[in-house]
């Protein structure tokens, strides 16, 4: 792990709120010596150093030569009872890029280092403020797209996940301590046979199985999903894609090939984060560029985690529509058009809909959420993890509890097993940082922004 992480007596700073033009901006201050620092160039330092924490102090920020920067203010915080446990401050100022490059070259003319990627919240998690997976339940959050990915994220801050993990690494104790008393007993003694626990192993194998097979859905939520709207020129696959976003976004034609490359968005589907396309139009063309668009169509429904396939109801299925569903079997196939008089029946497998009044879309928005996460292990919020780490961690907890379960009921001695749940532990620390590498921890808070 990069040792600036773990050299925590810095005093450090960074811009906390996103870059660029604002009303205010946010600087973020840590360290023992922080609030001395900032004192250094304060227009009232004696009141700030006297401040008592989760108190606001009005007062200027000046330069290395006495000049003004700007009317900042300061609030203060007081160790233990802040974000990172230690001393801080979270610096208000004017949000104009300028002044915020001032205040920051101010601030580092005192002797502060520039923040990195997640220092803060290594500061926490270090200082005991909360375990991993609280820490990446805070990264978790400020990235989230969606209302359902937002709610996710914060239960886990709450604590949801980190209490049922604690639950499940007590009862990996109490399996433990009870090998380690079958150990203790003489050859000539008679303890409590050990298999009267299989019970309990294969619960608690089950409960890690259960968590590490909520990634999927909670991936889900997190990264969320990429769908493609394919079919045919004029199938209405711009007009459905103005539709599912509420606005005009697609230029809709009745000229064949207006749409020449795609179009991308996104928009909150049942709380999944969802990129939806609208590609070009299927079809022999002679134009170069609108080959290309097809071309590059037929490459992004490959990569899509979805495919909408439309077809014109008003002419029914052609060969282009016959031969990419003989490719894309799983594609999810949508007859538009059915508002026109024109409309022939929907052949069974399709889901009527008309992308210009909206009928149908209802029953498309399910079929879509359902495609997505309908056969997903549906764990209770904020109990669903979302990191392949986590994931792979929990996967070797279980491996070990069902190598515990096997060896106590091959009669193995009970050292055999209390190995075994040793390694289920050891496991199981590395989701909340009690056993996990310096390597892990600089892998995962260097993907934090800065100033969190």
């Amino acid at each position: 792990m990069a040792r600036t992480y773990l050299s925590t007596h810095d005093d450090v700073a960074a811009l906390a709120t996103p870059p660029g033009a604002g009303a205010l901006a946010v600087l973020r201050l840590a360290g023992p010596s922080s609030i001395a620092r900032l004192a250094a160039v304060f227009s009232k330092p004696d009141l700030l150093k006297a401040s008592a924490g989760s108190s606001a102090v009005y007062g200027k920020l000046v330069d290395a030569e006495g000049r003004s920067v700007d009317e900042v203010v300061a609030v203060v915080f007081r160790a233990p009872k802040s974000y990172t446990g230690q001393d801080g401050v979270d610096l208000m100022c004017h949000g104009g890029p300028a002044t915020v490059e001032a205040a920051l070259a101010a601030l580092f003319s005192t002797g502060f280092k520039q923040a990195l990627p997640g220092e803060f919240t290594f500061r926490a998690f270090s200082a005991g403020k909360m375990d991993l997976v609280r820490a990446q339940a805070v990264d978790e959050l400020v990235k989230a797209r969606t209302r359902g990915a937002q709610s996710d994220a914060l239960a886990r801050l709450g604590g949801s996940l980190s209490r049922e993990l604690d639950a499940l690494r007590r009862e990996l104790l109490r399996l433990s301590a009870a090998c380690a008393l079958r150990l203790d007993y003489g050859e000539d003694e008679n303890p409590e046979d050990l298999s009267v626990e299989l019970p309990a192993l294969a619960a608690a194998r089950g409960r890690c199985q259960a968590l590490a097979d909520s990634y999927a859905l909670g991936r889900l939520f997190a990264e969320g999903a990429l769908v493609a709207l394919a079919g045919r020129t004029n199938a209405g696959k711009s007009s459905l894609f103005n539709r599912l976003l509420k606005e005009e976004r697609a230029i809709v034609s009745q000229q064949h090939g207006t749409t020449r490359d795609y179009l991308e968005a996104e928009l909150d589907l049942g709380g999944i984060p969802v990129r939806i396309l609208d590609t070009a139009g299927l079809r022999e063309s002679h134009d170069p560029v609108e080959r290309e668009g097809v071309r590059r169509s037929r490459l992004l429904a490959e990569g899509a985690d979805l495919i909408v396939y439309l077809a014109d109801a008003t002419v029914g299925l052609a060969a282009e529509d016959e031969g990419f569903l003989t490719e894309r079997p799983e594609a999810l196939r949508v007859w538009n058009k059915v508002d026109d008089d024109r409309a022939l029946p929907a052949p069974p497998g399709w889901l009527p809909l008309s992308a210009l009044d909206g009928s149908g879309e209802g029953a498309l928005a399910a079929a879509l959420i359902g495609r997505l996460a309908g056969n997903l292990e549906r764990a209770e919020p904020g109990l669903r993890i979302s990191s392949a780490r986590q994931r792979d961690a929990l996967l070797r907890c279980a491996r070990a509890l069902g190598d515990a379960e096997e060896a106590l009921r091959a009669g193995e001695p009970a050292d055999i097993v209390a190995l075994d749940l040793a390694t289920a532990l050891a496991a199981l620390g590395e989701l909340s940082g009690e056993t996990t590498s310096e390597d892990i921890l600089d892998s995962m808070f260097s993907n934090f922004c800065v100033g969190k």
